[in-house]
């Protein structure tokens, strides 16, 4: 069974929410090996006035509760937007097993834009990446937020 599109959907629920409470809109979802879904989470910055609470940081902590460890062998992150240079260093942290991306993100990425976290040497864990999944749907909600604030 194709789960990519179930779980990127349930990525563009929690980007739509944030949407709707003023956050930048994206959202992330962590997947267990057996392929049950262990954390969402959706953009929380302005909310929780802070700036680490990006949806990718955000479900790597739920996720991380949840398992009891700092660690996440074996278990995917399906976000909507490609992670900026602080999360992707948490992927690596997290030695989360594969990434899975919509929208690449050319002013802020940290995978295959800017640094590029998981080609340098100093990398500790490098997760399996697959970009591109819902990127329309991803880019159009971005988008749109974003001509709704310069209107």
């Amino acid at each position: 069974m194709n789960r990519f599109p179930a779980h990127m959907s349930i990525a563009l629920e929690e980007a739509r929410a944030a949407a709707a409470r003023g956050e930048v809109p994206v959202g992330a979802v962590i997947v267990d090996p057996s392929g049950q879904v262990v954390s969402r989470a959706g953009n929380r910055t302005r909310e929780l006035a802070d700036p680490s609470a990006h949806a990718e940081m955000l479900a790597i902590r739920a996720a991380c509760a949840a398992a009891g460890s700092e660690r996440l062998p074996g278990h995917a992150l399906y976000v909507t937007l490609e992670p900026c240079p602080m999360c992707a260093t948490v992927i690596s942290f997290a030695r989360i097993a594969r990434l899975y991306y919509g929208a690449s993100d050319p002013k802020s990425g940290g995978v295959a834009q800017g640094p590029r976290i998981f080609s340098h040497p100093q990398c500790h864990h490098s997760p399996e990446i697959y970009d591109g999944i819902g990127a329309s749907e991803s880019a159009a909600l971005l988008r749109n937020f974003f001509a709704q604030r310069r209107d």
